[in-house]
């Protein structure tokens, strides 16, 4: 194993503040945080490929934690909550309001619910993100769906591990993009929750012991409170798997279901388990977290990706990271097109494409290259056959994965509409 010294903010890391995940969220430290060198300790084996860009994280059982006091699905496990955080339904209903709030936009445009729609499964439908300014991300926003099971929030950032810290990003961070914008607008942004009536009675119930609970800190809390509810466990995949209700598959999508899981295909090596990726965290069980490079690109034979999308190497400067970002669940999968960390594939008959052909490739312009040959990619991507009865099947069972009480919970919806 090997080192790797990370560049984040200190803001990062400090709990002084605390947060949530508003449009894409990938970036570094907000501007006004200095820099700090930090050992982020063993990142990678790059000596044994099947480890495939793990990092390697402390065991779920030293961290701090308290109780998950929400049911969860049946067959899911128990979410870790910090305990610097505790969940409470009143923190969550607070949470749920100031995410759906414009006023957290410096320009009161912006909601963190504008780049995570409910209906689409808390992403926007974008290829890229947008800010309130309009400054474009180089990357989507990511769904937020069981992200309270999630062991990093972005795409590529192996730090970025908690929703208080990954909050200060799309509040106040400036690079890649102004996101929220609220950086030098604080007090400007609570005057305004101050000023809206419904706010006095929901941040009291949230914080009885606070004089004063309108703060950023109770804000972001109670907004990564929320965001731990948003919690997909019932589709017709899940009432088929963890209730044996037989009849919610159709026989294609069972025949699916067999093909995902098989070794031609490989796609459960990286999308396995309840939440369908290899990245996870809960109670009792030591957190994963992976990176794979899937041939997405390979920039003039050399391996490269865009210069503003290297994935894991832009935060250990090692060249076999080139390209290499999380698998994000598959959950509601059919609601979060497009697809990949840039969206560049638009449907998942392209990413079946994509999978089969074992990498894309671009055959002009300036991100010209065959991915199926990067000296980068993941073991995991060989290429397969797919008939066209097959790829039906795979698609009707990712559809499958759809869980429409979730996109429709009105304790998760808007309430300012």
């Amino acid at each position: 194993m090997r080192s790797a010294t990370l560049a984040l903010g200190a803001a990062l890391l400090g709990a002084a503040t605390a947060g949530a995940a508003g449009c894409s969220s990938e970036g570094g430290a907000p501007a006004s945080s200095p820099s700090t060198e930090i050992d982020a300790g063993p990142v990678r084996d790059h000596d044994n490929p099947a480890n495939d860009g793990e990092v390697v994280l402390p065991d779920a059982g030293a961290l701090e934690t308290v109780a998950y006091p929400f049911a969860v699905p049946v067959g899911f496990p128990k979410p870790l909550v910090p305990a610097s955080n505790p969940l409470t339904e009143e923190k969550a209903e607070l949470g749920r309001h100031l995410f759906y709030d414009a006023r957290l936009s410096g320009n009161g445009t912006q909601s963190c619910g504008s780049c995570h729609l409910q209906e689409l499964a808390f992403t926007d439908g974008k290829a890229l993100a947008v800010g309130s300014t309009n400054g474009v991300h180089p990357r989507g926003s990511m769904s937020l769906v069981n992200v309270v099971y999630a062991t990093s929030l972005t795409w590529p950032n192996p730090l970025m591990d908690t929703l208080e810290r990954q909050a200060n990003v799309p509040l106040f961070g400036i690079d890649p993009i102004v996101e929220l914008g609220a950086l030098g607008q604080e007090e400007v942004i609570l005057g305004r929750l101050r000023a809206e009536p419904r706010y006095a009675p929901l941040f009291a119930a949230a914080y009885p012991g606070d004089a004063d609970p309108v703060t950023m800190l109770n804000v972001t809390r109670a907004i990564a409170s929320f965001e731990r509810i948003i919690v997909s466990g019932d589709s017709p995949y899940d009432r088929w798997l963890y209730r044996g209700e037989r009849d919610a598959l159709t026989a294609q999508q069972v025949k699916g279901y067999e093909l995902f899981n098989s070794e031609r295909l490989e796609c459960f090596h990286c999308h396995a388990g309840f939440n369908l990726t290899d990245s996870v965290t809960y109670a009792g069980k030591k957190p994963t977290l992976m990176f794979h490079n899937t041939g997405l690109y390979n920039i003039g034979g050399t391996g490269a990706y865009p210069l503003d999308n290297q994935g894991l190497r832009d935060f250990t400067d090692v060249p076999s990271d080139m390209g290499r970002f999380k698998a994000p669940t598959l959950r509601n999968v059919a609601k979060t097109a497009p697809y990949m960390h840039d969206g560049s594939i638009t449907t998942l008959e392209g990413v079946l494409d994509h999978y089969a052909a074992g990498g894309r490739t671009i055959a002009s312009g300036p991100n010209a290259g065959v991915g199926s040959a990067s000296p980068y990619k993941s073991g995991l991507v060989v290429g397969f056959p797919l008939s066209t009865e097959d790829r039906a099947a795979v698609i009707s069972f990712l559809e499958s994965l759809t869980d429409d009480e979730l996109l429709t919970n009105p304790k998760l919806a808007d309430p300012w509409k």
